[in-house]
Order: structure tokens, then C-alpha cells, then sequence
């Protein structure tokens, strides 16, 4: 029941109170928190606007020859090599050069292991004129089974191996994944000249030890400048798989590229055909990128 204030001012006289009845006091207005909210979010966003985003370098060399398996490769000019040289310092006799491979991997992880990849893989063969580099690189895990197929394309029944600790390390490696692969391993039977161990027999205990770069730095004269060490390739991959920058990848490959050019010149000088003074001088020195001056 509702009561109007002419009949509460009548009630009020009648019972000895004089004035009239206030009216009632009005209540504070609701507090609207959209106004703030906006001005808020306002703020943001032209901050967001006004902030300068670097886009993501993702742009890797090569041809993409499978999805997500990229192949490069180059003719580096170089003096001729003899149709065979001595086999010497390897315990043997006379080799030929023209069915030589001289490869080296970029793996996940240095221990090895069925768990342990090959996401690239780098080959360098003699060729009229020069030094023929081969480069393969996976983009994303999938593209394994297509990088196996491609390298065992470049094998033959009388190939020559020849490698950097690639006996204990890169050969047993590869052979693991084109087991799992279900691929037949074009490496069984391969004839293969693990340079490592020749050059331990030589320099061991002249210099400091026998890494690949301590060797090529010693007896070859090569210098590196801006080198990736090959213990950062497994996160340089694995940041561009998560869709990161690419510049560190591309140094793995310049890497990749420096280390079988290096063994071509390891394989000279120690059989002891090593071009004269300024010939393929060229070969020895990486390319040079905007980001790597290796």
C-alpha cells in the first residue's frame, strides 16, 4: 500500500508536528566501471600500436626438394686432385679420389643414441674444376625419412667414406635412424677413412689436442672467425622448429659447410698432395653472410 506525502504532511499536523515531511535523501549514483575500463584498454592499445615489433628473420637458403627438406649446394673452384693419392698415413695403399664423400652431420645431441637425430647432413665430393658441396637441412621432423632417402642418393657400392670421427659417431648415428626409418642402410659395407685417427698419430701431444678445429687452425692455417660451436646447433634448431629466428641455423650451416671443406684440405695434407702455396686457397675460407663472417 502506498502512501503519498500530502496524506504523511496531514498525519504530521494531526499529531502536533509542524513543516512538511523532506523528501527522502536521494541515494549516491552506482558506480559504472565501463568508462574506466575503457580509458584503460585505450591506453593499452595505443601503447601496443605505438610499440615497434621486429619480425621474425625466417628466411633459410636452399630448394626445397621434399616438404621441409631443403638441399643446397655449391662448386667451390679448386686445383685439380690427383686420380689417386698415398694412402700412407692411413695404413694403406693408394687411393682414389674420385669416388671419395667426405660428409659430416648436425645432430640433437652429442651422446648419440637411438634418441639422438641428424637434422642435417653435409657432403663434399671432387668434381672437374672444383669442390662440389652438398648441403641438407629438415625444417620440421617429418622430414627425416625424405633426408635419408635423398643422402643414400649420393652413395654408391664403391664409395669412400671419409669422415671426421664419423666411424664412431656419424656413421653408427645415421645407420640408427634409417633402421628406425625402415629404410635399408646404404652405409653397410661402405668402405670408410676416419681422418681422426691419422691425425691423432701425428699430433698427439704436439698440440693442445685434436679437434677438428684445433687441426685445421694448426696445420691447415684455416681460422674461423664468429664460429657456432657445433654443441649450440642442437638449440638452434630446435628454437627455429618452435618458430624463432633463423640466423642461428644459418650459421650451423655455414658451420656444417666449413667442417667438410676443412676435411677435403685434412685428406691433402696429410697423404701429402696438398695444392701448392695460393692454389684453392679460395676453397679453404667460408662463405660470407650477413650474419656470419666464418
Amino acid at each position: 500500500m502506498s502512501v503519498s506525502l500530502e496524506k504523511l504532511q496531514r498525519l504530521r499536523r494531526q499529531a502536533g508536528h509542524e513543516g512538511a515531511v523532506s523528501s527522502p535523501a536521494r541515494l549516491p549514483p552506482v558506480h559504472d566501471p565501463l568508462p574506466a575500463l575503457r580509458r584503460m584498454l585505450g591506453i593499452r592499445e595505443r601503447a601496443q600500436a605505438s610499440r615497434v615489433v621486429r619480425a621474425c628473420d625466417r628466411a633459410l637458403p636452399g630448394d626445397e626438394i621434399a616438404p621441409g627438406l631443403l638441399r643446397l649446394e655449391e662448386i667451390l673452384p679448386f686445383a685439380a686432385v690427383a686420380p689417386h693419392i698415398d694412402g700412407t698415413f692411413a695404413r694403406t695403399g693408394m687411393l682414389p679420389t674420385a669416388n671419395m664423400l667426405f660428409f659430416d652431420t648436425e645432430t640433437t645431441g652429442l651422446s648419440g643414441g637411438t634418441g639422438t637425430r641428424a637434422f642435417m647432413v653435409g657432403a663434399l665430393d671432387f668434381v672437374p674444376g672444383g669442390l662440389r658441396v652438398r648441403q641438407l637441412l629438415i625444417t620440421h621432423l617429418s622430414a627425416e625419412p625424405a633426408m635419408l632417402r635423398e643422402f643414400s642418393r649420393w652413395l654408391a657400392e664403391d664409395t669412400r667414406l671419409v669422415s671426421y670421427n664419423g666411424r664412431c659417431y656419424d656413421a653408427p648415428l645415421l645407420a640408427a635412424r634409417y633402421r628406425l626409418a625402415r629404410q635399408g642402410t646404404p652405409l653397410a659395407g661402405l668402405e670408410h677413412l676416419d681422418l681422426l685417427f691419422p691425425a691423432r698419430r701425428r699430433y698427439r701431444g704436439v698440440w693442445e689436442n685434436c679437434r677438428l678445429a684445433t687441426i685445421e687452425y694448426r696445420a691447415l692455417g684455416i681460422v674461423r672467425e664468429d664460429d657456432l660451436p657445433g654443441s649450440e646447433a642442437p638449440g638452434a634448431w630446435l628454437q627455429y622448429l618452435r618458430g624463432g629466428d633463423a640466423g642461428l641455423l644459418r650459421r650451423v650451416l655455414q658451420h656444417n659447410f666449413q667442417d667438410v671443406v676443412t676435411l677435403a684440405h685434412l685428406l691433402l695434407h696429410l697423404s701429402g698432395s696438398a695444392p701448392s702455396h695460393g692454389s684453392g686457397a679460395d676453397a679453404a675460407r667460408c662463405r660470407e653472410t650477413s650474419d656470419s663472417g666464418v
